[in-house]
């Protein structure tokens, strides 16, 4: 698994060695369990998403004891023995309650360190390398020893059994799990929460915002010259964000939010982007043509503070365990994104997203999928951005992420993300809060390495990339 060699930081190469794998069962015989798919859930197609935390070498004071200093490589290995252990007994204790996840966790060791981890780049550092490939199952989870003694948990789970809520759920029950805590939130497996109204009401605006999945084509492989989809995680400042979201509201009046400011902001970039390739490749008639295509972008809602509102719901849906989600989008010409100023786009999201944050919204998609089951869907936007059509991506918020909470004993992670390179034609980006809690965001981007590097170039100040030296100088301020 990995590469061979030693530490090549020009390259991201690096070895890792398989030491072990295991299935971990849950500690209390259980009777078998059948767990259908919510409506909800069958809007997402069959992808999985990973997450991964990054710790630094655990000192004698913060987790194993130790008389004397032993040689570091058997101190590192005696840790990571130990931590790997903690893992294990916390797993198979939470799935009790989390019994819709089946875990592995799989044992390893990695040739480089923490600081020469190019966090920067997920697809060379952390992709089929420190966060493991499911194979069946519904999650994986790998425990990775690096050369200098820390330690890096890396997740990877089915979209359909739970969404990013759900999984932050098991994380933060797990890591409390091992340090012998109550859980603070039991989760919620009632699919009758869920389930549609008699007769159903839908708006017929769903027709345009979720398809069949039999109707999508399988997206393209691109050719080795083509511009693809990359991965990359950046860091924006607290300072700047408020700048941002200052520039996004017109005259001070109708505040954005960040959330809103942010997807306004890229998707101004991206359509600039479309713009130029278009100019650079195109005759000055096809180039006008160009400036008229339809760039989408989407926000991903989580519906369940809309639905807790629902007496006969009340609050269990904040313990609720599946997909509680929905991907409003919305379509503006290149030219419109990029003549208007970023306050009339921030307004152009907060109008496409005002109807979806509402309770009727997503009782009215539980009706959808009610009347096509049991065939699947999946929202539109998912399959969107084709050779024909304008760029479309999907920003999801990830300031639930609690990477400050998953501490299983030996401190808090130095760092944590999600990564889902999820296989659809549209880009992705998911904004998380920094671990120091200092209103600094982390950003996981997934979109065209053209883009990518026009967002580089045009807003540097904006999307700083990801170094080690960021996160440590978070640790020393605090």
């Amino acid at each position: 698994m990995g590469a061979t060699g030693g530490d090549d930081q020009a390259t991201g190469m690096f070895s890792v060695t398989v030491t072990k794998k295991e299935v971990v069962a849950a500690v209390l015989p259980m009777q078998e369990h059948w767990l259908p798919f919510s409506n909800l859930d069958l809007l997402l197609p069959p992808v999985d998403v990973g997450v991964f935390f990054c710790y630094k070498r655990p000192t004698s004071s913060t987790f194993i004891s130790s008389s004397s200093p032993p040689a570091a490589n058997n101190n590192n290995n005696n840790n990571f023995a130990s931590m790997v252990g903690v893992l294990k007994k916390a797993m198979a204790q939470v799935l009790v309650s989390y019994y819709a996840f089946a875990g592995k966790v799989v044992a390893n060791s990695v040739d480089i360190e923490l600081k020469n981890l190019n966090l920067y780049n997920p697809d060379d550092s952390i992709e089929g390398k420190l966060v493991p490939r499911k194979k069946d199952g519904v999650l994986a989870v790998q425990a990775t020893q690096l050369k200098c003694g820390g330690l890096v948990v890396g997740c990877t789970f089915d979209h359909r059994i739970a969404d990013a809520y759900s999984t932050n759920m098991f994380l933060v029950s797990w890591a409390e799990t091992a340090q012998s805590k109550t859980i603070s939130l039991l989760p919620s497996f009632r699919r009758s929460l869920l389930n549609p109204r008699r007769p159903g009401c839908v708006d017929p605006s769903l027709d345009n915002m979720y398809v069949p999945i039999s109707t999508l084509s399988a997206p393209k492989e691109p050719a080795a010259d083509d511009d693809h989809l990359v991965s990359r995680i950046y860091i924006m400042k607290a300072d700047e964000l408020t700048q941002l979201q200052s520039l996004a509201t017109f005259n001070g009046y109708s505040k954005r939010t960040k959330m809103e400011s942010l997807s306004a902001f890229l998707w101004q970039l991206v359509a600039k982007y479309c713009a130029i390739k278009d100019d650079d490749n195109c005759s000055s008639s096809s180039s006008n043509k160009a400036s008229t295509k339809i760039s989408k972008m989407g926000i991903v809602v989580d519906g369940r503070t809309r639905l807790s509102s629902d007496p006969e719901k009340g609050d269990i849906m904040e313990a609720y365990f599946g997909n509680v989600l929905s991907i409003p989008y919305g379509g503006k010409t290149i030219r419109e994104l990029i003549e208007n100023p970023l306050s009339w786009v921030a307004n152009e999201v907060h109008h496409f997203l005002e109807n979806a944050v509402s309770k009727e919204h997503f009782l009215g998609l539980i009706d959808w999928v009610e009347a096509r089951r049991p065939e699947p869907s999946v929202a539109k936007i998912y399959s969107s951005g084709g050779d024909n059509e304008g760029p479309a991506f999907v920003v999801s918020s990830g300031q639930r992420f609690p990477v400050s909470k998953v501490d299983f004993g030996w401190g808090v992670p130095l760092f944590g993300s999600y990564h889902f390179p999820w296989g659809g034609n549209a880009g992705y980006v998911m904004p998380m809060p920094s671990p120091a809690g200092n209103g600094d965001w982390i950003v996981y981007m997934h979109l065209m390495r053209g883009q990518l590097e026009f967002i580089e170039a045009e807003a540097s100040h904006f999307f700083r990339p990801l170094t080690y030296h960021y996160l440590l100088h978070l640790t020393a301020s605090n």
